[in-house]
Protein backbone atom coordinates (compact mmCIF):
# COMPACT_ATOMS: atom_id res chain seq x y z
CA UNK A 1 0.00 0.00 0.00
CA UNK A 2 2.76 2.94 1.07
CA UNK A 3 4.54 1.56 -2.74
CA UNK A 4 0.96 2.58 -4.38
CA UNK A 5 0.91 5.86 -2.35
CA UNK A 6 4.54 6.89 -3.16
CA UNK A 7 3.38 6.01 -6.91
CA UNK A 8 -0.12 7.99 -6.74
CA UNK A 9 1.56 11.02 -5.47
CA UNK A 10 4.82 10.80 -7.73
CA UNK A 11 2.23 10.75 -10.74
CA UNK A 12 0.08 14.01 -9.28
CA UNK A 13 3.37 15.88 -8.86
CA UNK A 14 4.44 14.95 -12.50
CA UNK A 15 0.57 15.73 -13.96
CA UNK A 16 0.88 18.89 -11.91
CA UNK A 17 4.29 19.71 -13.43
CA UNK A 18 3.26 19.29 -16.67
CA UNK A 19 0.22 21.18 -16.33
CA UNK A 20 2.15 23.98 -14.99
CA UNK A 21 4.62 23.26 -17.88
CA UNK A 22 1.93 23.32 -20.87
CA UNK A 23 0.54 26.27 -18.62
CA UNK A 24 3.48 28.24 -18.95
CA UNK A 25 4.12 27.25 -22.55
CA UNK A 26 0.62 28.75 -23.58
CA UNK A 27 1.12 32.36 -21.80
CA UNK A 28 4.68 32.24 -23.69
CA UNK A 29 2.63 31.49 -27.30
CA UNK A 30 -0.24 33.67 -26.71
CA UNK A 31 2.71 36.45 -26.18
CA UNK A 32 4.51 35.43 -29.39
CA UNK A 33 1.45 35.41 -31.59
CA UNK A 34 0.67 38.78 -30.46
CA UNK A 35 4.16 40.24 -30.93
CA UNK A 36 3.88 38.07 -34.28
CA UNK A 37 0.45 40.27 -35.01
CA UNK A 38 2.42 43.30 -34.26
CA UNK A 39 5.56 42.44 -35.80
CA UNK A 40 3.32 41.57 -39.35
CA UNK A 41 1.12 44.37 -39.25
CA UNK A 42 4.55 46.71 -39.14
CA UNK A 43 6.27 44.56 -41.84
CA UNK A 44 3.05 45.14 -44.10
CA UNK A 45 3.29 49.06 -43.35
CA UNK A 46 7.37 48.55 -44.37
CA UNK A 47 6.47 46.65 -47.49
CA UNK A 48 3.54 49.05 -48.52
CA UNK A 49 4.70 52.25 -47.97
CA UNK A 50 2.37 55.64 -49.10
CA UNK A 51 3.21 57.53 -52.40
CA UNK A 52 1.54 59.65 -54.33
CA UNK A 53 -0.53 56.66 -55.80
CA UNK A 54 -2.24 55.56 -52.85
CA UNK A 55 -2.18 58.47 -50.34
CA UNK A 56 -1.62 62.02 -50.01
CA UNK A 57 1.74 62.54 -50.45
CA UNK A 58 2.99 64.29 -53.28
CA UNK A 59 5.11 62.66 -55.51
CA UNK A 60 7.80 64.83 -55.07
CA UNK A 61 8.47 62.51 -51.73
CA UNK A 62 7.98 58.92 -53.63
CA UNK A 63 11.20 56.84 -52.83
CA UNK A 64 11.15 54.87 -56.25
CA UNK A 65 8.63 55.71 -58.76
CA UNK A 66 5.59 53.64 -59.13
CA UNK A 67 5.01 51.17 -62.02
CA UNK A 68 3.41 53.14 -64.79
CA UNK A 69 0.23 50.57 -64.26
CA UNK A 70 -0.27 51.93 -60.52
CA UNK A 71 -2.50 54.53 -61.75
CA UNK A 72 -5.91 55.06 -60.59
CA UNK A 73 -6.98 55.87 -64.14
CA UNK A 74 -8.14 53.01 -65.38
CA UNK A 75 -7.97 51.78 -68.83
CA UNK A 76 -9.85 52.52 -71.40
CA UNK A 77 -10.47 50.67 -75.12
CA UNK A 78 -9.36 54.30 -77.13
CA UNK A 79 -6.17 54.29 -78.82
CA UNK A 80 -3.23 56.79 -77.42
CA UNK A 81 -3.04 60.25 -79.38
CA UNK A 82 -5.95 62.34 -81.04
CA UNK A 83 -9.29 61.13 -81.17
CA UNK A 84 -11.41 60.43 -84.15
CA UNK A 85 -13.63 63.72 -85.10
CA UNK A 86 -10.89 65.73 -82.96
CA UNK A 87 -10.61 69.33 -84.74
CA UNK A 88 -6.52 69.50 -85.56
CA UNK A 89 -4.64 72.57 -86.64
CA UNK A 90 -2.24 73.68 -88.91
CA UNK A 91 -0.41 77.07 -89.77
CA UNK A 92 -3.02 78.40 -92.42
CA UNK A 93 -2.03 81.71 -94.07
CA UNK A 94 -2.58 85.07 -93.06
CA UNK A 95 -5.93 87.17 -94.68
CA UNK A 96 -3.62 90.42 -94.07
CA UNK A 97 -0.62 90.72 -96.14
CA UNK A 98 1.93 93.31 -94.87
CA UNK A 99 4.44 92.72 -97.65
CA UNK A 100 4.75 91.40 -101.11
CA UNK A 101 8.04 89.72 -102.71
CA UNK A 102 7.50 88.75 -105.94
CA UNK A 103 9.62 86.23 -107.71
CA UNK A 104 9.10 87.08 -111.79
CA UNK A 105 10.83 85.10 -114.34
CA UNK A 106 13.30 88.13 -116.21
CA UNK A 107 14.94 85.51 -118.95
CA UNK A 108 13.80 81.85 -120.92
CA UNK A 109 15.51 79.47 -119.17
CA UNK A 110 15.17 77.48 -122.39
CA UNK A 111 16.97 80.10 -125.26
CA UNK A 112 17.42 82.91 -122.50
CA UNK A 113 15.27 85.24 -124.34
CA UNK A 114 14.67 88.91 -122.22
CA UNK A 115 10.99 88.44 -120.53
CA UNK A 116 10.86 91.67 -118.78
CA UNK A 117 7.81 92.75 -121.36
CA UNK A 118 6.20 89.81 -121.22
CA UNK A 119 3.11 89.42 -118.95
CA UNK A 120 3.30 87.51 -115.84
CA UNK A 121 0.37 84.98 -114.69
CA UNK A 122 0.34 84.06 -110.65
CA UNK A 123 0.33 80.36 -110.36
CA UNK A 124 1.25 79.70 -106.55
CA UNK A 125 1.60 81.88 -103.48
CA UNK A 126 3.25 80.96 -100.31
CA UNK A 127 3.51 83.00 -97.13
CA UNK A 128 6.30 83.29 -94.50
CA UNK A 129 5.10 84.20 -91.15
CA UNK A 130 7.76 86.47 -88.93
CA UNK A 131 8.43 88.63 -86.19
CA UNK A 132 9.93 91.91 -86.58
CA UNK A 133 13.09 93.39 -84.97
CA UNK A 134 11.71 94.25 -81.69
CA UNK A 135 12.68 97.06 -79.99
CA UNK A 136 11.75 99.99 -77.25
CA UNK A 137 9.89 103.04 -78.22
CA UNK A 138 10.86 105.94 -75.97
CA UNK A 139 8.23 108.31 -75.44
CA UNK A 140 8.84 111.93 -73.92
CA UNK A 141 6.61 113.41 -72.16
CA UNK A 142 7.10 117.54 -72.02
CA UNK A 143 5.05 120.27 -69.65
CA UNK A 144 4.54 124.06 -70.99
CA UNK A 145 4.14 127.27 -69.75
CA UNK A 146 1.95 129.90 -71.41
CA UNK A 147 1.50 133.31 -70.12
CA UNK A 148 -1.77 135.34 -70.26
CA UNK A 149 -2.05 139.15 -71.18
CA UNK A 150 -3.29 139.82 -67.72
CA UNK A 151 0.24 138.74 -66.48
CA UNK A 152 -0.17 135.25 -64.88
CA UNK A 153 1.50 132.22 -65.73
CA UNK A 154 -0.20 128.82 -66.49
CA UNK A 155 2.03 125.62 -66.35
CA UNK A 156 0.96 122.06 -67.46
CA UNK A 157 1.89 119.37 -65.19
CA UNK A 158 2.92 115.75 -66.02
CA UNK A 159 0.27 112.95 -65.42
CA UNK A 160 0.45 111.15 -62.15
CA UNK A 161 1.88 107.88 -63.14
CA UNK A 162 4.85 109.83 -64.49
CA UNK A 163 6.93 109.73 -61.11
CA UNK A 164 10.38 109.58 -62.34
CA UNK A 165 12.72 111.88 -64.84
CA UNK A 166 12.97 108.04 -66.84
CA UNK A 167 10.47 105.23 -66.17
CA UNK A 168 9.59 101.70 -67.88
CA UNK A 169 6.08 101.83 -69.44
CA UNK A 170 2.63 99.65 -68.81
CA UNK A 171 3.50 97.48 -71.50
CA UNK A 172 6.94 96.90 -69.59
CA UNK A 173 5.51 96.31 -66.57
CA UNK A 174 2.79 93.86 -68.32
CA UNK A 175 5.59 92.14 -69.98
CA UNK A 176 7.66 91.49 -66.84
CA UNK A 177 4.23 90.26 -64.46
CA UNK A 178 3.49 87.65 -67.33
CA UNK A 179 7.07 86.33 -67.48
CA UNK A 180 7.22 86.05 -63.49
CA UNK A 181 3.43 84.49 -62.34
CA UNK A 182 2.72 83.00 -66.06
CA UNK A 183 5.61 81.25 -67.32
CA UNK A 184 7.85 81.46 -63.93
CA UNK A 185 10.77 82.73 -65.23
CA UNK A 186 13.16 83.78 -62.42
CA UNK A 187 14.70 87.64 -62.40
CA UNK A 188 18.03 86.86 -63.78
CA UNK A 189 16.71 84.57 -66.78
CA UNK A 190 14.52 88.03 -66.94
CA UNK A 191 16.71 90.12 -67.56
CA UNK A 192 18.72 88.54 -70.27
CA UNK A 193 15.80 87.89 -72.30
CA UNK A 194 14.72 91.90 -72.38
CA UNK A 195 18.74 92.20 -73.14
CA UNK A 196 18.72 90.15 -75.69
CA UNK A 197 15.18 90.10 -77.75
CA UNK A 198 13.57 93.14 -76.29
CA UNK A 199 16.92 95.52 -76.62
CA UNK A 200 16.24 97.17 -73.21
CA UNK A 201 18.89 96.47 -70.63
CA UNK A 202 16.86 95.71 -67.57
CA UNK A 203 18.64 95.23 -64.19
CA UNK A 204 17.53 92.89 -61.30
CA UNK A 205 16.63 95.43 -59.02
CA UNK A 206 14.67 97.47 -61.66
CA UNK A 207 12.60 94.00 -62.33
CA UNK A 208 12.02 93.57 -58.38
CA UNK A 209 10.19 97.56 -59.03
CA UNK A 210 8.18 96.94 -61.97
CA UNK A 211 6.97 93.69 -60.19
CA UNK A 212 5.90 95.78 -57.21
CA UNK A 213 4.56 98.62 -58.81
CA UNK A 214 2.31 95.44 -61.16
CA UNK A 215 1.42 93.98 -57.59
CA UNK A 216 -0.38 97.42 -56.24
CA UNK A 217 -2.21 97.77 -59.34
CA UNK A 218 -3.49 94.53 -59.39
CA UNK A 219 -4.91 94.22 -55.83
CA UNK A 220 -8.12 95.79 -56.57
CA UNK A 221 -8.60 92.72 -59.21
CA UNK A 222 -7.53 90.39 -56.00
CA UNK A 223 -9.47 91.82 -53.34
CA UNK A 224 -12.36 91.96 -56.41
CA UNK A 225 -12.09 87.96 -56.83
CA UNK A 226 -11.79 87.23 -53.03
CA UNK A 227 -15.50 89.26 -52.58
CA UNK A 228 -16.84 87.19 -56.05
CA UNK A 229 -16.12 83.98 -54.06
CA UNK A 230 -18.03 85.05 -51.13
CA UNK A 231 -21.30 84.69 -53.53
CA UNK A 232 -19.71 81.64 -55.32
CA UNK A 233 -21.91 77.91 -54.10
CA UNK A 234 -18.87 75.72 -55.13
CA UNK A 235 -15.56 76.66 -53.94
CA UNK A 236 -12.79 73.72 -54.10
CA UNK A 237 -9.50 74.45 -51.58
CA UNK A 238 -6.34 73.38 -51.22
CA UNK A 239 -2.58 74.14 -50.09
CA UNK A 240 0.75 73.53 -50.10
CA UNK A 241 4.33 73.73 -48.71
CA UNK A 242 6.54 76.62 -50.28
CA UNK A 243 9.99 78.11 -49.56
CA UNK A 244 10.15 81.69 -48.38
CA UNK A 245 13.92 82.43 -47.61
CA UNK A 246 14.59 79.09 -46.14
CA UNK A 247 11.65 78.69 -44.17
CA UNK A 248 8.79 76.77 -44.95
CA UNK A 249 5.62 78.53 -45.80
CA UNK A 250 2.45 77.67 -47.41
CA UNK A 251 0.34 78.61 -50.42
CA UNK A 252 -3.10 78.28 -49.77
CA UNK A 253 -6.18 78.25 -53.00
CA UNK A 254 -9.45 78.73 -53.00
CA UNK A 255 -10.95 78.13 -56.15
CA UNK A 256 -13.90 77.23 -58.54
CA UNK A 257 -14.77 76.93 -62.78
CA UNK A 258 -14.48 80.94 -62.98
CA UNK A 259 -12.36 82.33 -59.88
CA UNK A 260 -8.85 81.23 -58.42
CA UNK A 261 -7.75 83.17 -54.74
CA UNK A 262 -4.48 82.06 -53.68
CA UNK A 263 -2.77 83.58 -50.46
CA UNK A 264 0.39 82.95 -48.98
CA UNK A 265 1.01 82.15 -45.47
CA UNK A 266 3.16 81.34 -42.50
CA UNK A 267 1.11 78.55 -41.17
CA UNK A 268 -1.05 75.67 -42.32
CA UNK A 269 -3.74 76.03 -39.51
CA UNK A 270 -7.02 77.43 -39.07
CA UNK A 271 -5.80 81.10 -38.43
CA UNK A 272 -5.08 81.33 -42.25
CA UNK A 273 -8.74 80.81 -43.26
CA UNK A 274 -9.99 83.02 -40.70
CA UNK A 275 -7.81 85.87 -41.39
CA UNK A 276 -9.16 85.41 -45.05
CA UNK A 277 -12.54 84.49 -44.43
CA UNK A 278 -13.25 85.32 -40.94
CA UNK A 279 -17.09 84.86 -41.33
CA UNK A 280 -16.40 81.20 -43.50
CA UNK A 281 -17.94 81.00 -46.48
CA UNK A 282 -21.87 80.48 -45.72
CA UNK A 283 -23.04 80.29 -49.58
CA UNK A 284 -20.93 77.37 -50.72
CA UNK A 285 -20.03 74.17 -50.65
CA UNK A 286 -16.50 73.91 -49.63
CA UNK A 287 -14.83 70.85 -51.28
CA UNK A 288 -11.55 69.47 -49.89
CA UNK A 289 -8.93 66.41 -48.75
CA UNK A 290 -10.46 65.92 -45.18
CA UNK A 291 -7.22 68.26 -43.93
CA UNK A 292 -9.05 69.08 -40.21
CA UNK A 293 -9.28 73.02 -39.99
CA UNK A 294 -10.98 72.67 -43.41
CA UNK A 295 -13.87 71.13 -41.55
CA UNK A 296 -13.76 74.18 -39.22
CA UNK A 297 -14.57 76.96 -41.51
CA UNK A 298 -18.12 77.53 -41.91
CA UNK A 299 -19.52 76.63 -45.35
CA UNK A 300 -23.02 75.60 -46.56
CA UNK A 301 -22.15 71.78 -47.31
CA UNK A 302 -18.55 69.94 -47.23
CA UNK A 303 -17.58 67.83 -49.98
CA UNK A 304 -14.38 65.44 -49.28
CA UNK A 305 -12.23 64.71 -52.96
CA UNK A 306 -12.97 61.24 -54.22
CA UNK A 307 -9.59 61.40 -55.58
CA UNK A 308 -8.23 61.55 -52.39
CA UNK A 309 -10.00 59.44 -50.88
CA UNK A 310 -9.69 56.86 -53.67
CA UNK A 311 -5.79 56.65 -52.95
CA UNK A 312 -6.19 56.56 -49.49
CA UNK A 313 -8.38 52.93 -50.18
CA UNK A 314 -5.44 52.08 -52.55
CA UNK A 315 -3.19 52.05 -49.15
CA UNK A 316 -5.56 49.97 -47.34
CA UNK A 317 -5.89 47.61 -49.92
CA UNK A 318 -2.31 47.37 -50.59
CA UNK A 319 -1.84 47.02 -46.69
CA UNK A 320 -4.43 44.18 -45.91
CA UNK A 321 -4.91 41.97 -49.22
CA UNK A 322 -7.34 39.94 -46.99
CA UNK A 323 -9.29 43.13 -46.25
CA UNK A 324 -12.84 43.18 -48.45
CA UNK A 325 -13.89 46.47 -47.22
CA UNK A 326 -11.25 48.48 -49.15
CA UNK A 327 -12.17 46.71 -52.63
CA UNK A 328 -15.98 47.43 -51.85
CA UNK A 329 -15.56 51.02 -50.70
CA UNK A 330 -13.81 51.73 -54.01
CA UNK A 331 -16.32 50.07 -56.30
CA UNK A 332 -19.20 51.99 -54.73
CA UNK A 333 -17.14 54.94 -55.46
CA UNK A 334 -16.53 53.81 -59.21
CA UNK A 335 -20.62 53.82 -59.08
CA UNK A 336 -21.05 56.77 -57.89
CA UNK A 337 -18.58 58.65 -60.32
CA UNK A 338 -20.44 56.62 -63.36
CA UNK A 339 -23.72 58.21 -62.16
CA UNK A 340 -22.18 61.42 -61.69
CA UNK A 341 -21.63 61.56 -65.72
CA UNK A 342 -25.65 59.99 -66.43
CA UNK A 343 -27.42 62.36 -63.88
CA UNK A 344 -29.46 64.91 -65.81
CA UNK A 345 -29.94 68.77 -64.10
CA UNK A 346 -33.46 67.79 -63.31
CA UNK A 347 -32.49 64.37 -61.83
CA UNK A 348 -30.35 65.79 -59.06
CA UNK A 349 -33.24 67.19 -57.41
CA UNK A 350 -35.77 64.18 -57.27
CA UNK A 351 -35.73 60.62 -56.21
CA UNK A 352 -32.85 58.62 -57.84
CA UNK A 353 -33.05 54.85 -57.09
CA UNK A 354 -29.44 54.33 -58.25
CA UNK A 355 -28.70 57.06 -55.96
CA UNK A 356 -30.87 55.68 -52.47
CA UNK A 357 -28.92 52.33 -53.34
CA UNK A 358 -25.35 54.17 -53.71
CA UNK A 359 -25.98 56.07 -49.95
CA UNK A 360 -27.66 52.30 -48.16
CA UNK A 361 -24.44 50.87 -49.46
CA UNK A 362 -22.11 53.53 -47.93
CA UNK A 363 -23.97 53.58 -44.71
CA UNK A 364 -23.62 49.50 -44.10
CA UNK A 365 -19.68 49.90 -45.09
CA UNK A 366 -18.97 52.52 -43.11
CA UNK A 367 -20.61 50.96 -40.61
CA UNK A 368 -18.99 47.49 -41.27
CA UNK A 369 -16.78 45.64 -38.70
CA UNK A 370 -13.64 45.50 -39.72
CA UNK A 371 -10.70 42.92 -38.31
CA UNK A 372 -9.33 44.26 -35.07
CA UNK A 373 -5.57 43.94 -36.51
CA UNK A 374 -6.66 46.37 -39.24
CA UNK A 375 -5.67 49.12 -37.29
CA UNK A 376 -5.31 51.64 -40.52
CA UNK A 377 -8.54 50.71 -42.17
CA UNK A 378 -10.91 51.04 -38.40
CA UNK A 379 -9.08 54.65 -38.47
CA UNK A 380 -9.72 55.31 -42.05
CA UNK A 381 -13.71 54.01 -41.48
CA UNK A 382 -14.11 55.79 -38.76
CA UNK A 383 -13.03 58.87 -40.08
CA UNK A 384 -15.59 58.65 -43.10
CA UNK A 385 -17.95 57.81 -40.73
CA UNK A 386 -17.92 60.81 -38.92
CA UNK A 387 -17.93 62.25 -42.55
CA UNK A 388 -20.33 60.48 -43.84
CA UNK A 389 -22.89 63.24 -45.44
CA UNK A 390 -20.16 64.80 -47.03
CA UNK A 391 -18.78 61.91 -48.99
CA UNK A 392 -21.71 61.67 -51.78
CA UNK A 393 -22.68 65.05 -51.83
CA UNK A 394 -21.71 65.76 -54.73
CA UNK A 395 -24.73 63.34 -56.31
CA UNK A 396 -27.46 65.84 -54.80
CA UNK A 397 -25.32 68.83 -56.16
CA UNK A 398 -24.85 69.58 -60.40
CA UNK A 399 -22.35 72.20 -59.69
CA UNK A 400 -20.29 70.08 -57.32
CA UNK A 401 -17.42 67.66 -58.73
CA UNK A 402 -16.64 64.83 -57.25
CA UNK A 403 -13.01 65.55 -57.22
CA UNK A 404 -10.83 68.62 -55.80
CA UNK A 405 -8.58 68.55 -58.81
CA UNK A 406 -9.29 72.08 -59.78
CA UNK A 407 -7.58 73.46 -56.58
CA UNK A 408 -4.62 71.26 -57.10
CA UNK A 409 -4.37 72.73 -60.61
CA UNK A 410 -4.55 76.09 -58.79
CA UNK A 411 -1.39 75.56 -57.08
CA UNK A 412 0.59 73.25 -58.79
CA UNK A 413 1.75 76.12 -60.31
CA UNK A 414 3.85 77.21 -57.38
CA UNK A 415 5.87 73.98 -57.29
CA UNK A 416 6.51 74.80 -61.24
CA UNK A 417 7.35 78.23 -60.19
CA UNK A 418 9.92 76.83 -57.80
CA UNK A 419 11.71 74.48 -59.61
CA UNK A 420 12.60 76.93 -62.34
CA UNK A 421 13.14 79.90 -60.22
CA UNK A 422 14.00 78.61 -56.66
CA UNK A 423 12.73 80.06 -53.54
CA UNK A 424 11.08 83.19 -52.97
CA UNK A 425 13.47 85.86 -51.34
CA UNK A 426 10.71 87.73 -48.68
CA UNK A 427 7.32 87.41 -47.90
CA UNK A 428 6.48 90.09 -50.09
CA UNK A 429 7.75 88.32 -52.96
CA UNK A 430 5.60 85.10 -52.14
CA UNK A 431 2.53 87.60 -51.42
CA UNK A 432 2.86 89.79 -54.42
CA UNK A 433 3.24 85.97 -57.21
CA UNK A 434 0.04 84.88 -55.37
CA UNK A 435 -1.49 88.30 -56.07
CA UNK A 436 -0.65 88.27 -59.69
CA UNK A 437 -1.01 84.63 -60.37
CA UNK A 438 -4.50 85.25 -58.69
CA UNK A 439 -5.39 87.21 -61.29
CA UNK A 440 -3.63 85.33 -64.26
CA UNK A 441 -5.44 81.95 -63.64
CA UNK A 442 -8.82 83.89 -63.10
CA UNK A 443 -7.83 85.56 -66.40
CA UNK A 444 -7.27 81.82 -68.56
CA UNK A 445 -10.58 80.80 -66.70
CA UNK A 446 -12.83 83.80 -68.21
CA UNK A 447 -11.02 82.74 -71.69
CA UNK A 448 -9.02 86.28 -72.11
CA UNK A 449 -5.57 86.30 -73.14
CA UNK A 450 -3.13 87.02 -70.06
CA UNK A 451 -0.87 89.24 -71.68
CA UNK A 452 -3.81 91.56 -73.12
CA UNK A 453 -5.09 91.81 -69.29
CA UNK A 454 -2.20 92.68 -67.28
CA UNK A 455 -1.28 95.82 -69.91
CA UNK A 456 -4.72 96.57 -68.88
CA UNK A 457 -4.28 96.67 -65.54
CA UNK A 458 -0.74 98.43 -66.13
CA UNK A 459 -2.91 101.26 -67.71
CA UNK A 460 -5.77 101.95 -65.96
CA UNK A 461 -4.05 101.56 -62.44
CA UNK A 462 -1.95 104.44 -63.45
CA UNK A 463 -5.06 106.78 -64.30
Amino acid sequence: MPEQNNSYLDTKILIETLLAKIQSQEQAINKLITKVTVLEAELAIYRNKKNSNNSHTPPSKDENRPEKNQSLREKSDKKAGGQKGHEGKTLECSAVIDEVVEHIPNYCNCCGKDLSGVPEEIIDTRQVIDIPVIKPVSVAHRIYRKKCSCGHSTESNFPAHLAAKVQYGANVEALVGYLHARQYLPYQRMKEFFTDVMGLPVSVGGINNILKRLTQKALPHYQQIKERLYQSVFIGTDETGVKVNGQKDWMWTWQNDDLTFIVHSDNRGFKTIEDNFSNGLPKATLQHDRFACHFNCEAMHHQICMAHLLRDLQYIDELYAECKWAAEMKALIAQALRLKKELTTCQYYSENEERQRLMIKLDKLLRFTLNENHSKAKTLQKNLLKHQQYILYFLYHPQVPPDNNGAERAIRNIKVKQKISGQFKSDQGAGGFAILRSVIDTTIKSGQNVLNALSLIAKLGTE
